[in-house]
């Protein structure tokens, strides 16, 4: 079985990067460690008013440092921990499983001969990004 998931992430990591897949995943514990810094700092200076302040202009720091950034898709799917492998290597199976290969070249070949496959396999894994890893999804450069 740990071949067939590794021929399954390969062939996750060719169509993602064949279409230039990235994806912004949300850093939102660097936002709301900026955001807390920030209020608590307010808060030394300023006393109430301060903290409020803080919070305001650190919130809006932290939002800035941690939007857009993006990264391609194929980085994120070979730094997924095992659970969340497992998952998304459920949903591909789930679509190549009638498929008879011998080893991710093989996969890869039949699945990017097939513009079906090829679709269903792009919508299983924006899908899996927007739902497990909460990201957005862009495509090209």
């Amino acid at each position: 079985m740990p071949v067939r998931m590794d021929d399954v992430m390969r062939l996750a990591c060719h169509l993602a990067a064949e279409r230039k897949m990235k994806a912004a995943v949300k850093g939102s514990a660097k936002g709301a460690m900026v955001a807390g810094a920030a209020a608590f700092a307010g808060g030394l200076l300023g006393g109430p008013p301060g903290i409020a302040v803080g919070g305001v202009v650190g919130g809006l720091l932290g939002a800035w440092m941690t939007s857009g950034q993006f990264q391609p898709l194929p980085q994120i799917i070979m730094e997924l921990p095992a659970v969340q492998r497992q998952k998304l290597y459920d949903e591909i199976f789930a679509i190549v499983r009638h498929l008879d290969w011998v080893d991710a070249a093989q996969l890869i070949a039949l699945v990017m001969g097939n513009a079906a496959l090829q679709h269903s396999v792009a919508a299983a894994l924006v899908s899996f990004v927007s739902q497990q890893l909460k990201a957005e999804v862009q495509y090209g450069d």
